[in-house]
């Protein structure tokens, strides 16, 4: 068992499924010759050829709409979109088409299209390419969210993505991309979307992240008595987990890069509100971006939730 980045791990997932079923392929702006712009789909052209390696015009609606296509006739297409700013032009197609294929055709067709695309700050990078607006589609009924938190779980989502009937959006954390390596089995493994998984046991409070932001909140929990959890699906997400945790430590911190207002931590929060308030000790707290647009990288690292910040509002919520 070799220990890889993110990329790797991406990597070996679309090599290994595109060898086992050939209606699986891969497309997007420059996924061919050039390997994907951070070289994900590297390798994909020479092994498997232009027609399931397919190099798109530089069209995120035209990628989206072809790909749903090809989903509702039987294939099983890869689509990746450059940076998760330049999806908002393919909003149409996703949310009118893709997500409602399953349920407009009365289950004669399913959409079983995976929508791969960095998110979020961290590589010094313009507005649009360091978006984290995941709420968007975590909010959309027939979509599902997957947001990897390290190479293990990147591999694992993605070859459940790819083999779920329904539309996925796969978010891939940016910063991640190379910052760690973890031992990644050679052989396929799944990890099913909808479930969260333990990153710590803890007793005294609850800590729910995903993406980059369960490295920060693993740091920030040294010292305390802290249950970590790394949500991994957002649409599903892991209610009973989390329900779970709380009902057991009595307090809860949730961590997101997105800015504060209508973030999917408000959805985790409001749910711990009505189904847990018998249990808390304190308010749920939430540690997020600001309201703004995402500022120029000399202001970046002040704009995401740092180490300092998220320890500052577990003790907040420790004082309760």
């Amino acid at each position: 068992m070799a220990a890889v980045n993110m990329v790797k791990a991406l990597n070996m997932a679309l090599h290994q499924e595109m060898e086992k079923d050939p209606s699986v392929v891969v497309m997007g702006e420059d996924v061919g010759v050039d390997g994907g712009v951070f070289r994900v789909t590297e390798g994909l052209l020479e092994k498997f050829g232009a027609e399931r390696t397919i190099d798109t015009p530089l069209s995120e609606t035209g990628i989206i709409g072809a790909a749903i296509g090809m989903a509702a006739y039987g294939l099983l297409p890869v689509a990746e979109i450059q940076f998760m700013g330049f999806i908002y032009g393919a909003f149409d197609q996703i949310a009118n088409h893709a997500s409602r294929l399953r349920s407009r055709s009365r289950g004669r067709f399913t959409c079983p299209l995976v929508i791969r695309t960095p998110y979020g700050a961290g590589i010094k990078a313009l507005e649009i390419h360091s978006e984290s607006t995941e709420a968007f589609f975590a909010h959309i009924p027939g979509l599902k969210v997957a947001v990897p938190s390290g190479p293990y779980t990147a591999k694992g989502l993605l070859r459940s993505a790819i083999h779920d009937p329904d539309p996925v959006i796969f978010l891939e954390p940016t910063r991640l991309y190379r910052m760690i390596r973890e031992e990644v089995p050679e052989e396929q493994y799944a990890i099913p979307l909808g479930r969260a998984r333990k990153a710590r046991e803890g007793k005294a409070i609850t800590l729910v992240a995903w993406g980059s932001m369960l490295q920060r909140t693993m740091k920030a929990a040294d010292g305390f008595d802290a249950d970590v959890i790394d949500l991994m699906s957002l649409s599903p997400w892991d209610a009973e987990m989390v329900l779970g945790s709380v009902r057991k430590t009595g307090r809860a911190v949730i961590v997101q890069e997105a800015p504060k207002t209508c973030g999917f931590a408000s959805e985790i929060a409001a749910t711990i509100a009505e189904d847990a308030i018998a249990y808390l000790r304190g308010p749920v707290l939430r540690v997020a971006a600001y309201d703004v647009v995402l500022p120029f990288s000399k202001l970046e690292d002040y704009y995401m939730p740092g180490i300092e910040r998220i320890k500052n509002k577990i003790e907040e919520a420790m004082r309760y």
